[in-house]
């Protein structure tokens, strides 16, 4: 009898310890950056999305054993830059784009969205990307809810291919010197030797326009890459726009070319000056001979107390 009550009893408590674990489990809350879709997991449930927990909530019950995917509810942004300290936890990286007269352009910008809360737009988000992995830069394979690595490996791999292709569909219908100054520089240079007129490229309204077209491609071509609206307040801002670096030193080379030419230009311009402001000063001189005397007086060292022009003897005593 003793023997099949202690049975009884480690059974119970057997039972027991998961169950209090499961309950305890079962209480989740989330900050106020954060928004929880909840999916079930008991022993005899199915794995279908329970609840959604919007942000900011007090302690909820969510159920023995369900999983919780917190995703983030502020705005959040995406940077392409070559600036180690600005970069994302997707690293260094730059996009480039041959523009239409074949110059690889590197582009680097910001992408600004948030997450869609409504609640049937994120359980079907969910559904469709928080169920599987993805490939992180450390090698791992995190959930999107997984932290900011998980994100980071999602936004990677669904939603970075869809910005380069809008930044390759509108800046590669552009010629180099729209879109860089110091390109424009270069392309100058070439039709001058060739003997046509050039025009200045105003390459800050080309970037706004590309900014826009970006924009707008963006807003039309997420929704139906990723199978919904998913992310609102898309918005990219198109940061900088560089050369490769041969082709940023042909410019830098025409740049100190050009500054070459313009010294010596602006040495050419101040002799002539004086060529002519000499003769025109002998001129004077020449109609005046008493007004060249006067010049050369005043000319003269301070303290000089005899002067005797034309005299080759003349005696010069300075004061004491």
């Amino acid at each position: 009898m003793r023997i099949t009550l202690s049975v009884i009893l480690v059974l119970a408590a057997l039972l027991a310890i998961p169950t209090v674990i499961g309950a305890i489990g079962g209480l989740e809350s989330t900050e106020g950056g954060e928004i929880a879709v909840v999916r079930d997991g008991g022993w005899f449930d199915d794995n279908q999305v329970r609840q959604v927990i919007d942000p900011g909530s007090g302690l909820t019950w969510t159920g023995m054993w369900s999983s919780v995917h917190p995703y983030p509810a502020q705005q959040r942004f995406y940077t392409i830059t070559a600036d180690a300290k600005r970069a994302t936890t997707l690293g260094v990286d730059v996009v480039t784009v041959p523009s239409s007269d074949g110059v690889n352009l590197g582009i680097e910008g910001t992408l600004y969205f948030t997450l869609n809360l409504d609640h049937d737009t994120l359980k079907k988000f969910d559904d469709k990307y928080g169920t599987r992995t993805y490939r992180a830069q450390n090698g791992e394979s995190p959930a999107a809810w997984d932290g900011d690595d998980g994100w980071s490996a999602f936004f990677g791999q669904a939603v970075r291919p869809v910005v380069d292709n809008a930044l390759r569909g509108q800046l590669g219908n552009m010629r180099c010197a729209e879109l860089v100054p110091s390109c424009s520089l270069l392309a100058n240079t070439a039709l001058k030797d060739q003997g046509a007129d050039t025009k200045t490229q105003d390459s800050n309204t080309n970037i706004t326009r590309v900014q826009n077209a970006v924009n707008a491609t963006l807003a039309r071509d997420l929704p139906e890459t990723l199978g919904g609206e998913f992310f609102t307040g898309l918005r990219f801002t198109l940061a900088k726009v560089t050369l490769p670096v041969e082709v940023q030193q042909a410019v830098d080379r025409s740049l100190a070319a050009n500054a070459a030419v313009s010294e010596a230009q602006a040495r050419v311009a101040q002799a002539k000056a004086e060529s002519a402001a000499n003769q025109a000063r002998q001129e004077g001189y020449d109609k005046c001979p008493a007004c060249a005397e006067i010049d050369k007086l005043k000319s003269l060292p301070q303290g000089i107390t005899v002067y005797a022009p034309g005299n080759p003897q003349s005696i010069v005593v300075p004061a004491r």
